[in-house]
């Protein structure tokens, strides 16, 4: 069980499985910077992150969800939550809906976001939760994504991966990537393409050098 001032951000999770260098400027480094698909992102959820309910007999909406897991360690807010409730009381299933710019991704980028919602609705509801919904504002229609056994083991593989690098408080090395590094809003911050090539060109450097070392003694 952890405490609660060990508690990681269920967002960490999605800027790690972006990048671990992203992750790190933003939870080790405490970088931020925002650009138009933040923005964006921001105006999709101030419209939707508003807590509030809406309630019939066997049915509850939750938006703005607080939720955390002290046994996976995460905290965070969903931004709804679908309640089906038995007669007799409690719930009988949940559903997280996530509300995304864009369209749906190949990635599991964001479905490990969902995921890790849904370990948390699991310990605190004390129920299964096989599955969640995205809601893409550019496709304009909602979604559905199986929890799998695959998707929660590699959820919780970047649980430990997030906790390992606050650890030791490392930052990745910059690897640039123009289909993910052009889209980052802390691209100026991390100077992917620089430092790339920057050590390439000390690999470089170095190899020569070694190899004219190596031709003196021969």
């Amino acid at each position: 069980m952890f405490a609660e001032d060990d508690l990681l951000p269920i967002s960490g999770l999605q800027h790690l499985a972006y990048c671990e260098r992203q992750f790190a400027l933003i939870h080790v480094e405490q970088l931020w910077a925002d650009n138009r698909f933040t923005a964006e992102g921001d105006v999709l959820h101030e419209r939707v992150d508003v807590e509030h309910h809406e309630s019939r007999r066997l049915f509850r909406q939750e938006y703005g969800m607080a939720i955390r897991s002290l046994e996976q360690g995460l905290i965070g807010k969903c931004d709804l939550v679908e309640l089906y409730l038995r007669p007799e009381g409690g719930v009988a299933e949940a559903v997280p809906v996530e509300f995304k710019r864009g369209r749906d991704k190949e990635s599991d980028v964001d479905r490990v976001q969902l995921c890790a919602q849904a370990l948390c609705l699991e310990e605190m509801l004390r129920i299964e939760v096989p599955r969640g919904d995205f809601y893409y504002l550019g496709a304009h229609r909602r979604t559905s994504a199986e929890l799998s056994l695959a998707l929660r083991t590699e959820t919780r593989r970047l649980i430990e991966r997030a906790r390992q690098i606050l650890n030791r408080c490392e930052t990745p090395a910059a690897v640039y990537d123009s289909a993910k590094c052009d889209r980052c809003s802390l691209i100026e911050a991390c100077m992917p393409r620089a430092l790339s090539e920057g050590g390439r060109r000390v690999e470089r450097y170095l190899k020569s050098g070694i190899a004219a070392m190596r031709k003196e003694c021969d």
